[in-house]
């Protein structure tokens, strides 16, 4: 392959870099990135991590490839993976005056304003500079503000017109964008990141502001799982997701912390032992950036991959975009102009793989069953058959090569099976570790918006009387006005704000959830039932400061059920409460589940909890109707008809659909013994669409365990 004039070109920046740098030394300045540079561990002093290292190095050769993932327990250096690789890559020239590091040779992709400033026209020559490619890191609390750029205040007041000013992914154009811990990231930053990414475009429109510039930075991620997992659905529209977890040899951990030491005590030494590799690689990224234009994949190739998300049952298309681009920097990487096997092979390992739903091991090998012997009449004629054949399909596989181009090799053999097997241990071991870090994040009902009490998340045009103002948003949409108000006013201030400008603040709070415990205080068993649920619910509200968990107690007996204690967290409130319950009487289950559906909606209409669960200790021999414990005339009269207990089931059961309609999620744990089991428990159960456990001698400690871990599965889902 040719050095072409984009070789020569990059070559060139590089010169003009150095000079750039040389230049600002004799003037006594030392610039941030060269001090950053030489306090980054070299990435080729990474011990192991091969697949990490070769994904990230495909991402610095193609940077719209969609995106590194890394997972990994604390100490696997998935930070120094993503800050070394930085240091490989080069320099860029950007137009002089731009703010988002607008490329010079793609004028049809400048921000907008940028061609006007200048007087550009098609043709004409463009003031560039060098500079060293830009590596933004987005912290965990960043705004929506900060991360896409909103109205620069003290600039609108001094022009007297709406001033931009840049966010974070402006400045990480055609450089790294770097986040570490995506999954504690606010979930609605992380959806809009994405987002833009993958359009290449951050449009603003907000505040009079209309404002669109390029965003094509590589994106690398890391998280730790231990700390939450991360939504299936952000891990989709990354390309490459892979897991540091991988174990080491004895020899490999042992020269991890010698190499760590040593740049501990040495830096410049080590940084010196791998200057020779690392100028090496950045050498061979600037080439393959240059060698990519030319790469080809074929139909076949394409029709490989293909075929391996389908093996693999991956869901979705991306799987493929993204294995296709892989492929194609894996070729440009190695100095070829078409996709060879080889590549295919590295793009189902590095995308594919970790996709796949359905991951097994290979089944124990079998020798085949040996062919049956041939008639002895027929020995010769089959010889002469055979022989026949063999040349004909000599002729036509020599036909075939003749005919194959080589951009349409394939491996001989598929990564998985035609049922989903990987046959590959090494692979089958890389997959297995990549999908037990990954995780759901249910977050979406974990939090609670409003306006009054949480941390400031955006604001937001009020409606009604403000109660936060965002005083930030209010300054960014009056700051344009300030010089016409000024001219106009008859009294003198230093800002001036009027009611159209008023922003409030848009406030998100950790939500807790509701335990609400409606317990059968009827029959001969009830003392016992009773003694179970006042433990269990004193255990969960030892553990749920961190939560936030409330917990309610519900008994029914006699005629109607009572809030013994209403959601609370306080411990010792509790126990005064939970000291006088009374016992005996019938078993009034449909009010029961009435007075907690209608305790449960107040908590979620109210705002303060996210979800409701409603936990059951019943044995379901319900004997008194709803009519009768909400009073009615009709039903309390001394000659009223007593319902059948068909009527009293289907009443229940009515009630029971009430209660997965309104929300809130049912937990029945069945206290009725097996001999003389009637299954109505079970039946309520499925009517909520909730849980079902038979614990007929439930102690407290076995039902605060059920409570929580339904309460865990509620909260992943």
């Amino acid at each position: 392959m040719q050095w072409d004039d984009g070789v020569k070109r990059m070559v060139i920046l590089a010169d003009e870099t150095a000079q750039e740098v040389e230049r600002a030394l004799s003037d006594g300045f030392t610039p941030v990135e060269d001090v950053r540079m030489r306090t980054t561990f070299p990435l080729a002093a990474v011990i192991g991590q091969e697949a990490i290292k070769t994904a990230l190095l495909l991402g610095a050769v193609d940077p719209t490839l969609g995106g590194v993932a890394i997972s990994g327990r604390r100490g696997t250096a998935k930070s120094v993976m993503a800050r070394g690789l930085h240091a490989l890559l080069p320099p860029i020239e950007i137009v002089d005056g731009s703010y988002c590091n607008a490329d010079p040779t793609r004028p049809n992709e400048w921000e907008t304003g940028l061609a006007d400033s200048m007087n550009y026209q098609e043709g004409d020559d463009v003031p560039t500079r060098v500079k060293p490619a830009p590596f933004v890191q987005i912290p965990l609390g960043v705004t929506e503000d900060r991360l896409v750029g909103t109205v620069d205040i003290e600039e609108s007041m001094r022009q007297g017109k709406t001033v931009f000013q840049p966010g974070l992914l402006a400045e990480a154009h055609r450089g790294v964008l770097y986040i570490d811990e995506i999954n504690l990231l606010d979930e609605g930053i992380s959806n809009l990141l994405l987002s833009i990414l993958a359009d290449g475009v951050n449009v603003v429109e907000r505040e009079g502001l209309s404002i669109t510039h390029p965003c094509r930075p590589l994106l690398i991620a890391t998280y730790n799982p231990e700390e939450g997992g991360i939504r299936e659905h952000l891990l989709d529209r990354i390309s490459v997701t892979l897991s540091a977890d991988m174990a080491m040899s004895f020899d490999d951990r042992v020269s991890a912390v010698d190499i760590a030491t040593s740049f501990q005590d040495f830096r410049d030494t080590v940084l010196g032992d791998a200057e020779e590799a690392t100028d090496s690689t950045k050498t061979q990224v600037v080439l393959a950036r240059e060698w990519l234009k030319d790469v080809t994949i074929g139909d076949k190739q394409i029709q490989y991959l293909v075929d391996e998300c389908l093996r693999g049952q991956v869901q979705g298309h991306r799987a493929e975009l993204f294995a296709t681009r892989v492929a194609m920097a894996h070729a440009a990487l190695g100095g070829r102009d078409s996709v060879t096997p080889e590549d295919l092979k590295k793009a189902v390992e590095l995308v594919i793989l970790p996709r796949a739903t359905q991951i097994d091991a290979p089944p124990p090998d079998q020798p085949p069953p040996p062919p049956p012997p041939p008639p002895e009449d027929n020995m010769d004629d089959t010889e002469q058959e055979e022989d026949e054949e063999e040349e004909e399909q000599e002729e036509e596989d020599e036909t075939e090569e003749d005919k194959e181009d080589e951009s349409e090799q394939i491996p001989e053999e598929f990564v998985f099976d035609s049922e989903g097997v990987v046959m590959d241990e090494n692979l089958l071991y890389l997959a297995q570790m990549q999908q037990r870090n990954q995780g759901r994040s249910g977050r979406s009902k974990n939090l609670i918006f409003s306006d009054d009490r949480g941390r400031y998340i955006k604001p937001m045009l009020p409606k009604g009387k403000v109660t936060r103002l965002a005083v930030d948003a209010t300054m960014r949409a009056a700051a344009p006005y300030q010089a016409s108000r000024r001219s106009r006013a008859t009294t003198e201030r230093k800002v001036y704000v009027e009611k159209s400008d008023m922003r409030s603040k848009k406030l998100a709070r950790k939500a807790g959830a509701l335990v609400i415990f409606l317990v059968d205080a009827s029959g001969s068993m009830a003392l016992n039932r009773m003694q179970s649920a006042k433990g269990a619910a004193l255990r969960l509200l030892t553990d749920s400061y961190q939560s936030r968990d409330q917990v309610c107690l519900i008994p029914f007996r006699g005629d109607k059920a009572e809030v013994l204690l209403p959601p609370s967290k306080s411990i010792a409130m509790a126990k005064n409460r939970l000291d006088r319950l009374p016992c005996g009487g019938g078993s009034p289950l449909a009010h029961g589940l009435s007075t907690a559906v209608r305790v449960g909606m107040n908590a979620l209409s109210a705002g303060e909890v996210g979800r409701c669960m409603v936990v059951c200790l019943t044995d379901g021999r319900a004997n008194i109707s709803l009519a009768k414990s909400n009073g009615d005339p009709d039903a309390i009269a001394p000659d009223a008809p007593k319902p059948t207990q068909d009527q009293i089931r289907d009443e229940i059961l009515d009630i029971s659909k009430k209660v997965g309609l309104a929300g809130l999620q049912l937990l029945v744990i069945d206290t009725e013994n097996k001999f003389v089991s009637t299954g109505f428990a079970e039946e309520i159960a499925k009517a909520a669409g909730g849980k079902y456990y038979y614990l007929p001698n439930a102690n407290d400690a076995t039902i605060a365990a059920a409570t929580s871990q339904a309460i865990a599965s509620a909260k992943a889902s």
